[in-house]
């Protein structure tokens, strides 16, 4: 029963790592030339085609993060195209996607 309960808290231990926002790059904000500042987002990144809950496009930043956009242009709804961008995350909307922040764009321009 001791052992039980001891791979039960090793385990949440090990998640509560991992889930943490703080599992992010040791190299700082210039990984990605993607930076966040007071809720704009702003850098460089792919438009990729996400294929769950009926499929959307989204936008993987430099560093790897995922950003949902609401108001993606459909010229921009190409898989792998490179983009500048600057958004404002969107705190106060949910989405069904659950794939990244979302996100209101502000520009978008391809690279």
């Amino acid at each position: 029963m001791k052992r039980y309960i001891f791979y039960i808290i090793l385990s949440l231990s090990i998640f509560s790592l991992l889930s943490h926002d703080a599992c992010q790059s040791p190299f700082g904000e210039d990984l990605g030339e993607v930076t966040e500042k007071d809720d704009i987002v702003e850098g460089t990144g792919t438009i990729m085609y996400i294929g769950v809950e009926g499929g959307f496009y989204g936008i993987v930043a430099n560093n790897d993060k995922h950003y949902d956009p609401i108001n993606l242009p459909s010229a921009f709804e190409k898989d792998s195209l490179k983009v500048m961008f600057k958004a404002k995350i969107r705190r106060d909307l949910v989405s069904f996607h659950m794939w990244g922040r979302i996100v209101e764009l502000i520009y978008i321009h391809k690279i």
